[in-house]
């Protein structure tokens, strides 16, 4: 039986995700996070073969986490989801140790032989990922210009509450739940190092990180 730990934030996909792969009769969902700094201390309390990271959390994103994995869980081995393809990710999760590099719109199938690969040992990146993944970055993991610290979800969540959004319309927008919502603006505040939500608001204006 073969131990996993799914990270995903948005509710729907992760109840999705859960179900493909309990499906299988090899396979055992023993943890779901919705955030990534919840990662390491599930690892280590519930001790997964393997942990399926989506690579845009609230908190901590998934090649950080990885990272952290790799020095107090190297025994847990790491699969990123990714929807993103931005410049440099593939290189900077094989330098975090990472065993598994996937888009997040793989068959379920493919998702199954890749965890059975990397539980046995191998790595796995799926042809589909483009080549500016492979080449080396220089910039946050956002990879933009303007070389904003924010991710990318970070970022829309941020520009939905300078819009006028509460909370509760952006998780329903966004299909998240407000919870999640509130920690992408509490991670979005503390990165800008912002007095509150407003004052984030205003520093991103200004430096051209939302419109």
């Amino acid at each position: 039986m073969i131990r996993i730990l799914l990270a995903e934030d948005m509710h729907m996909v992760r109840g999705a995700l859960v179900a493909l792969l309990e499906l299988e009769p090899d396979f055992r969902v023993v943890a779901e996070v919705a955030d990534g700094r919840g990662i390491l201390p599930s690892v280590i309390k519930l001790r997964p073969d393997v942990a399926i990271l989506d690579i845009d959390l609230p908190g901590v994103n998934g090649l950080d986490a990885a990272r952290l994995l790799w020095e107090r869980a190297p025994d847990c081995r790491v699969i990123i989801l990714t929807a993103l393809e931005q410049r440099g990710t593939v290189r900077r999760a094989i330098d975090a140790h990472v065993r598994g590099f996937l888009p997040k719109n793989a068959p379920p199938g493919e998702l199954a032989a890749a965890i059975r690969m990397v539980h046995s040992g191998r790595r796995v990146i799926d042809s589909r990922i483009p080549p500016t993944a492979w080449e080396a970055e220089d910039c946050p993991l956002a990879d933009r210009p303007t070389d904003s610290p924010l991710t990318r979800r970070e970022t829309e969540v941020l520009k939905r509450a300078a819009d006028g959004n509460s909370a509760r319309e952006t998780a329903r927008e966004m299909h998240l739940s407000t919870g999640t919502v509130r920690n992408y603006l509490t991670s979005a505040v503390t990165k800008l190092t912002a007095r509150n939500q407003l004052d984030a608001v205003r520093i991103a204006k200004e430096k051209g990180w939302i419109r």
